[in-house]
């Protein structure tokens, strides 16, 4: 089976290695001829475990292809998928043009029946469009061909993509014919062989699934900073809170940890997307438009921890902050907390010095030299007032605290993310604060 995927971003790159990796021939195409011509030399834009490899054996097997040009594979393909960017518009609505402009283009050049479907995240009713985008372009033309338009929507971890795709909890496809289901069908029959399920609805079911899912464990996210931060009034600890109402097998105990907020490229989006859907709808989403106001201020809590214990003074004070990304296993910080963390330090006069694994070519394309960038963590402790601890990576997980006190002026840990066991912090010399933890 022969399908094109055009937008090779996140989730169009890790969906087209993916397809080529059960056996499909792929093309992934974009606009972007850098971007392409780095792919064909096998430079991979992301960061995502196991992707480069990925990319390198099926090019080799000849089942992966990276092109600009959508009209040279259209018609050699029974399946296109868009998976162009939508990101927010002013509003806070999702930018649908690139959207709209690869319907228009399928409809310019195509020739035979083929299924078009929406891989972005995009909001209820985009199908219809991309529809009417396609159906205006071949009556231009003059032409009467049969086309179906479906969505499938991602449900990718960034950090886990790879598995998430090749062991899929749900395959969620919304179609409008049979025709068009069982070319799906046939497209994902390797996913259905290892026994996971596929769901087929109606478009715009499938179209609100995401916004739905996201939207959920976002609000997870922000009723757990929510209870951490009354923990802290009431004298209670947040940790023992998740494990008792985790254990509730009606709640479960995913998405139940405290922290400095949610980030990245998908829940930020796609909550400000299903509160403008919604708007637009005369059917204002109260639960939802808290949840994102939530997140918002808990990326400023530890911020106000660092103040609050220099008695709102931190000038000339040099931090260590450790992590840069939204999450750890990945390079993405889009709406990452990291950054509004820094933006208040610096306004504050304070110094940065930061590290993380893989994000800080991205930081220093965004913030550029505003920071100080360390060749590991302890090169970040020299003269340092303070740990804040950001993003979870393993490496983090364990301080020789030895090496810390010898490099450190005041020994401080700012943990943001719950990483590590307050005894052990306090037992070395140290002054610990946590989200929502009891001292």
């Amino acid at each position: 089976m022969k399908i094109s995927i055009v937008g090779t971003g996140y989730v169009g790159l890790v969906s087209g290695t993916c397809f080529a990796e059960t056996g499909a021939t792929v093309y992934c195409i974009d606009i972007d001829e850098e971007k392409i011509n780095k792919l064909n030399k096998g430079i991979v834009p992301i960061y995502e475990p196991g992707l480069e490899k990925m990319i390198e054996k099926n090019v080799k097997n000849g089942k992966l292809f990276f092109s600009t040009d959508l009209k040279e594979t259209l018609n050699d393909c029974d399946v296109v998928f868009s998976a162009v960017g939508t990101p927010p518009d002013e509003d806070g609505s999702a930018d649908l043009q690139y959207v709209i402009a690869v319907a228009r283009e399928v409809g310019r050049y195509m020739e035979k029946y083929m299924v078009i479907v929406t891989k972005s995240t995009v909001p209820i009713g985009t199908a219809k469009k991309v529809k009417a985008a396609i159906q205006e372009e071949l009556d231009k033309r003059g032409v009467n061909i049969e086309f179906d338009v479906a969505s499938n929507p991602e449900f990718l971890k960034e950090g886990d993509a790879i598995d998430d795709f090749m062991k899929p909890d749900r395959i969620v496809i919304g179609i409008e014919s049979e025709r068009a289901e069982k070319i799906m069908k046939r497209l994902y029959q390797p996913f259905l062989l290892n026994g996971h399920p596929i769901h087929f609805m109606d478009v715009p079911s499938a179209e609100l699934t995401k916004y739905a899912a996201n939207s959920m464990l976002a609000t997870r996210i922000s009723f757990m900073n929510e209870i951490a931060n009354l923990c802290e009034i009431v004298g209670a600890d947040i940790n023992a809170v998740r494990k008792g109402i985790g254990s509730d097998s009606r709640i479960g105990s995913k998405f139940l940890y405290a922290g400095i907020g949610y980030g990245g490229s998908c829940f930020p989006k796609d909550v400000k997307a299903l509160i403008k859907t919604a708007k637009e709808n005369n059917f204002p989403l109260s639960i939802l438009s808290a949840v994102e106001d939530v997140n918002e201020k808990q990326k400023s809590v530890l911020f106000d921890k660092i103040m609050n214990h220099f008695n709102g003074d931190i000038s000339g004070k040099i931090f260590s902050l450790w992590g840069l990304s939204f999450k750890p296993n990945t390079d993405d910080m889009r709406e990452a907390p990291a950054l509004v963390l820094i933006d208040k330090l610096l306004k504050q006069k304070a110094i940065v010095k930061t590290y993380d694994p893989v994000a800080m070519e991205e930081a220093h394309r965004k913030i550029g030299n505003v920071v100080e960038y360390c060749k590991d963590p302890y090169e970040s402790l020299i003269d340092s007032n303070g740990i804040l601890l950001v993003t979870e990576w393993n490496e983090f997980r364990m301080i020789n605290y030895k090496v810390a006190e010898k490099l450190m002026k005041t020994k401080i840990i700012f943990d943001g993310r719950n990483i590590y066991d307050m005894s052990e912090v306090v037992e070395n010399g140290f002054i610990y604060y946590g989200i929502g933890r009891k001292i």
